[in-house]
């Protein structure tokens, strides 16, 4: 029997009704959508219908959509785009202290070309610290970028807030939101932001598969070279075959947003509930209303989550701190929200998705707590 599986912020399920809706572009609809013909023709509007879907979601003109292949390549594509284009302006881009890495390295690797980055630090609950934020922007600050909400707390930023304050000093915004999509309400004329990162095998799309959007009236230097696909803005022949599962994922969860949401706070709800009335000694990570209805957080007194972990095989869930050696290293979130260490190297990260069940997590959390008061036994 296959583990319970609760690592939905990692990666999700291909839904059988977006599974079924590419399956003709894997067999008989192969043209390429370049091609004027027939076969290239239904490729084609194929794409065009995916991104009309996905602009939909996200309350967009379609041809604010780019497809890429990813929330990582979008994050590229928007930060070194934008720094590029704007390299005669200024070189400062403002970022926080707890980005996905997708956004951290890129910023990194800017600074190793002439960029300055500022890295805003974040409150106990994962909140960036907007006066600081406000105090950081320079005359050279050029970009902003803030995630929608941080994929191992699950926090949400005052996105809308900071987009006034980029405005209010003609900077350019950019969140990423491979997490928030599907799971918490994303419009991006009420967040009136620039570009905005999404990564379709967050809400149930395949891997490999993403979307930049792009502000009409944003220019960025080009990522890739080539023809001009994508409205020349990103070279190489379209993924026919996983744009349209994007496409079918976002009407998906447009359709379904209510019963979404709801499934993902009650389940969620039912295990935070479970822990939390045990006698284990237990920190829930991120802010208490302010985050994504399906993720905790959860830290452990003097536990190691890597030997919490594998004593759960009949779950399937991640980490917070991964033990190498002798060494445990705990997230660079955790650390920024200053987490007690004690706490912080026994942190395990459970989501629920559109299959979990109540009874699954109901099961989840007897396992958890069974697992937890064993190691404290043979600790004391």
């Amino acid at each position: 029997m296959k583990p319970i599986y609760l690592d939905y912020n990692a990666s999700t399920p291909v839904l059988p009704e977006i599974a079924e809706a590419m399956l003709p572009f894997l067999t008989s609809e192969f043209g390429n959508p370049s091609s004027s013909h027939y076969y290239g023709m239904e490729n084609l509007l194929a794409i065009e219908d995916a991104r009309f879907k996905l602009a939909e979601l996200i309350d967009c003109d379609p041809g604010e959509i780019i497809f890429t292949s990813g929330g990582t390549e979008s994050n590229n594509m928007a930060i070194k785009g934008l720094a590029y284009a704007k390299i005669k302006t200024g070189n400062h881009i403002i970022t926080s202290a707890i980005e996905h890495p997708a956004v951290l390295e890129v910023c990194k690797f800017l600074e190793t070309r002439g960029f300055e980055v500022t890295y805003v630090p974040v409150d106990k609950e994962g909140v960036i610290k907007i006066d600081l934020l406000e105090r950081a922007i320079r005359p050279s600050t050029i970009l902003i970028s803030i995630m929608h909400s941080n994929n191992e707390v699950g926090t949400l930023q005052p996105i809308a807030e900071i987009a006034e304050i980029a405005i209010k000093n003609h900077i350019c915004f950019h969140t990423d939101a491979a997490q928030s999509i599907g799971k918490v309400e994303i419009d991006v004329q009420k967040l009136k932001v620039d570009m905005m990162s999404i990564a379709g095998h967050k809400f149930y799309a395949p891997k490999g598969v993403g979307a930049l959007y792009v502000k009409n009236g944003i220019e960025l230097e080009k990522f890739m070279h080539g023809a001009s696909h994508e409205m020349g803005r990103r070279a190489g022949t379209e993924n026919v075959l996983e744009i349209v599962g994007l496409g079918k994922a976002a009407e998906y969860v447009k359709k379904n947003h209510s019963e979404l949401i709801n499934k993902y706070r009650v389940t969620s709800e039912i295990i935070l509930s479970e822990v939390m009335k045990s006698d284990i000694e237990v920190l829930c990570n991120g802010h208490p209303e302010k985050r994504l209805p399906n993720t905790l957080s959860l830290s452990f007194n003097n536990i190691v989550a890597d030997r919490l972990v594998g004593k759960l095989p009949e779950l399937a869930i991640s980490t917070g701190a991964a033990c190498h050696a002798a060494e445990i290293q705990i997230s660079h979130v955790l650390k920024a929200m200053g987490v007690p260490d004690e706490y912080a190297k026994g942190t395990i990260r459970v989501t629920t998705g559109a299959l979990t069940t109540e009874t699954e997590a109901k099961t989840a959390a007897k396992i958890i707590i069974d697992a937890l008061r064993d190691l404290q036994r043979r600790t004391t």
